[in-house]
């Protein structure tokens, strides 16, 4: 009984790094290699079981992008590749084929890259709001600039807050770089699809699956860029 609240425990936590990953659904396959023992499953498959065969998610949830919760556990072709990698070094084929697939997905907005207003996007910058799975589910409609870029988590952005470090800093960002047309366009690729420029990144990409619009992003780079922005100051 040990072994097996052990194992099961285990198999929770994976559940949940999976759900937050983004994983395939390959249960039935993966359960049959235990045999449906649960003390015979490693924990991936195991997580996969309690997820997909045990009903123990509600995966049939509505998401606000339309669709349902499984769907978002769908891999795409760029998740899938750097799925593979298992935790290791991206190796030289695969950074080739996810920078060229994210690239190609870019879209500039039809008057070129310019910069909005730098408070609306410290508001998006500082958001976490929108695309939660719940019983309750996020009402865009009701925030004032739609669903925030969650860009604190992981970054430092100005000194009057405190935001996260599993990115690198960007305080000081226009101040440092200055604004030129390739610096502009650099940021907003990265914003947009990060895998162009950062192979099987952790960083979201923002603009590829339509988390934040071509406004909202001109808005978070003028909260980067902007002198008067307290990112520069």
């Amino acid at each position: 009984m040990l072994k097996r609240t052990t194992i099961a425990a285990a198999g929770a936590i994976t559940a949940m790094a999976l759900l937050t990953a983004g994983c395939t659904t390959n249960a039935a396959e993966q359960t049959a290699k235990g045999g449906g023992d649960y003390a015979k499953m490693s924990p991936d498959a195991l997580a996969e079981h309690l997820i997909f065969e045990t009903k123990s998610f509600k995966l049939d949830m509505p998401v606000q992008e339309g669709g349902t919760a499984e769907a978002r556990l769908k891999q795409d072709e760029v998740q899938v590749l750097c799925s593979k990698l298992r935790g290791k070094p991206v190796d030289s084929e695969t950074a080739a084929k996810v920078t060229a697939m994210s690239r190609e997905t870019i879209k500039y907005p039809a008057g070129g890259i310019k910069l909005g207003d730098w408070k609306i996007g410290r508001q998006l910058a500082w958001s976490g709001f929108g695309y939660r799975v719940g019983h309750r589910n996020d009402d865009h409609s009701k925030a004032k600039n739609g669903p925030g870029g969650n860009c604190y988590n992981c970054h430092q952005l100005a000194t009057d807050r405190t935001g996260g470090t599993i990115g690198p800093p960007l305080t000081g960002y226009g101040k440092l770089r200055g604004s030129s047309d390739a610096i502009l366009k650099y940021t907003y690729d990265v914003i947009y699809n990060p895998h162009a420029y950062f192979a099987c990144t952790h960083m979201p990409r923002i603009g590829a699956k339509g988390l934040l619009t071509e406004e909202q992003i001109s808005h978070v780079m003028a909260y980067l860029f902007d002198p008067e922005s307290p990112v520069n100051k």
